[in-house]
């Protein structure tokens, strides 16, 4: 699971907000396993635009990856998320980047998703709670894969 904002909306700071998305998960079915520290990064692809914050959790479902999708999207809208376009600012942005091993490409939900392994603000903050985290396609481990990030290669953990 990946978390990003840059807009924290009511909640003073995105960090707060990525907090209290945190904290909402097990109230969504989802049972946090292991959570990275936030990793900032530049907005894209306006660099003008408020810096990210970015995270991952490594949770444990008892659904199935449409109900996951569904339950986050429930969370996003909750916590304030308006959807103003691709890549416009945004309060909350939950991502499923991978449901176990499950290869999915159907209208509204790839698994795993299809361009998480190119970023640096997901792929970094993974490798540092499972750096031997394999893809689902392409078999190479979350530390490689955050070495070979190609998009957001300004990020790095909020110190």
């Amino acid at each position: 699971m990946a978390l990003g904002s840059n807009l924290a909306g009511a909640y003073g700071s995105s960090e707060a907000l990525l907090e209290e998305a945190l904290a909402r998960f097990p109230s969504v079915g989802l049972k946090i396993l292991e959570r990275s520290g936030w990793w900032r990064s530049a907005a894209w692809p306006d660099l003008n635009g408020p810096e990210y914050r970015n995270g991952v959790a490594l949770v444990e479902a008892g659904a199935g990856p449409a109900e996951v999708l569904a339950a986050l999207l429930r969370l996003e809208a909750d916590m304030g998320r308006e959807r103003a376009g691709r890549n416009a600012a945004r309060t909350l942005d939950l991502d499923l980047i991978a449901h176990g091993r499950r290869i999915l490409d159907g209208p509204g939900l790839s698994l795993p998703h299809p361009r998480a392994h190119e970023r640096l603000f997901v792929m970094g903050p993974l490798a540092g709670i499972a750096p031997a985290w394999r893809h689902p396609v392409l078999g190479r481990t979350a530390a490689d894969l955050a070495a070979a990030a190609t998009v957001g290669t300004d990020a790095a953990p909020v110190a």
